[in-house]
């Protein structure tokens, strides 16, 4: 018998001084057997992260999300979606070959990476000459450290805050506050 996902709830108020956007999130986080709450903390932050393009990709028509998960690699860790069913925004999260970067690439209008592990040095070093010209392609580093620090802040229910300014992202919880800074490599 197959282990189920863990479920996570999450409010997150997001406030994007930034971008000017202002919006609370109630938001179900499903947790693969096989992914850490690490690797989970670090799609919220990327959801919050990239909450403001919602309105700034369909005009608010749309819907931000997070995707099925590690168990259909064809579907993305948190998505914005416009109401014809197009992609408009595609992120991942972790080390994904070039193979699965390239289709996303074609499947959406922009696509994002958030690699956090220690050794994502080595990962982004084997594949930054064959992605270069992948136009729709960001990827943004976060610290192994940091990654671990968010972690600390998963429980089963949470109630987290989001401000984003200056390119920094504060995450706070009854646990802590946990500073994002993510560092684009490309």
């Amino acid at each position: 018998m197959a282990i189920k996902s863990t479920i996570f709830k999450a409010n997150l108020s997001i406030a994007d001084i930034d971008h000017n956007y202002y919006a609370d999130h109630n938001l179900t986080l499903a947790r693969h057997p096989s992914e850490t709450d690490d690797r989970m903390m670090v799609r919220l932050v990327a959801l919050a992260l990239n909450a403001w393009k919602l309105q700034d990709l369909c005009n608010g028509d749309g819907t931000l999300g997070f995707g099925i998960g590690l168990s259909d690699p064809d579907d993305p860790d948190v998505h914005i979606t416009d109401y014809t069913g197009q992609k408009r925004l595609w992120i991942e999260v972790g080390q994904p070959d070039e193979k699965p970067i390239t289709k996303a690439c074609n499947k959406s209008d922009h696509m994002l990476v958030y690699p956090f592990h220690h050794s994502s040095h080595i990962w982004w070093k084997g594949l930054e000459g064959k992605l270069a010209r992948q136009s729709k392609l960001e990827v943004h580093y976060i610290d192994a450290e940091v990654a671990q620090q968010l972690g600390s802040l998963a429980e089963r229910s949470m109630q987290l805050q989001a401000t984003i300014q200056e390119g920094q992202l504060t995450l706070s919880s009854n646990l802590g506050t946990v500073f994002v800074e993510p560092v684009r490599w490309k």
